[in-house]
């Protein structure tokens, strides 16, 4: 695959060319997988949709005791990171729960958030937004202040990230509170947008962060009563 694109570059084709017959070939349902193997040999071999569809992705969360501070059980999701089928199975199911609903973009705050958004953007076809903490994006920013337990926080994103109308899908890998993500969603409805709905891999169900972004309807992978 990637053989074939430099032969493109080398014989003349344009950037926007070689990107129609890549985005050709990687939609193939018949040789996606193919492809993918071929261009990262040592990721897996490929897994029959039974055995996905029986995966259980919590196999693949790694629980960290007193970590970032002594009390709190932190989720690791690099192990389902790591392990291309798992992480391969929680984009497919995340992206089943969208793809007949409209959407123009997706958002997500960093740094972990980037990691889930990016590649379900990829797989829905559609644009990423990232929403940063000061200072962090070099253009003309939007920004929104918004209060913690002790003081305030503060995100930011491109002014044209986002524009009136558009019906944008906020994406994390964990919802806690659901502070942070409110916050997102909240600046991004400044902008005139649309928050269809919030996407995690992970949901703490105790802490309630749902209630939190209600009325937006919230999906996750992994729920932790």
């Amino acid at each position: 695959m990637i053989a074939a694109l430099l032969v493109l570059s080398m014989f003349g084709f344009g950037p926007a060319a070689v990107g129609r017959w890549r985005t050709r070939l990687y939609s193939a349902p018949q040789l996606r997988g193919n492809l993918i193997g071929a261009d990262f040999p040592n990721l897996t071999s490929q897994t029959s949709m039974s055995q996905t569809a029986d995966l259980n992705l919590g196999d693949f969360i790694r629980d960290i005791p007193d970590f970032p501070k002594p009390g709190i059980l932190f989720k690791d999701i690099t192990p389902l990171l790591a392990d291309y089928t798992a992480f391969r199975t929680a984009i497919d199911r995340l992206a089943s729960y969208y793809r007949d609903e409209p959407i123009d973009l997706i958002a997500a705050a960093e740094a972990r958030g980037f990691l889930v958004a990016a590649p379900l953007a990829l797989e829905l076809e559609i644009g990423f937004v990232p929403i940063r903490k000061p200072g962090k994006l070099p253009y003309h920013k939007r920004s929104y202040s918004y209060a913690l337990e002790y003081g305030t926080d503060t995100l930011e994103m491109h002014v044209d990230g986002v524009e009136a109308g558009q019906r944008v899908l906020v994406v994390d890998d964990l919802l806690a509170t659901g502070g942070t993500v409110a916050a997102c969603c909240n600046m991004i409805e400044e902008c005139g947008a649309t928050v269809v709905g919030c996407a995690f891999l992970i949901e703490l169900a105790a802490l309630d962060g749902a209630s939190r972004l209600a009325p937006r309807p919230v999906k996750s992978l992994i729920r932790y009563d």
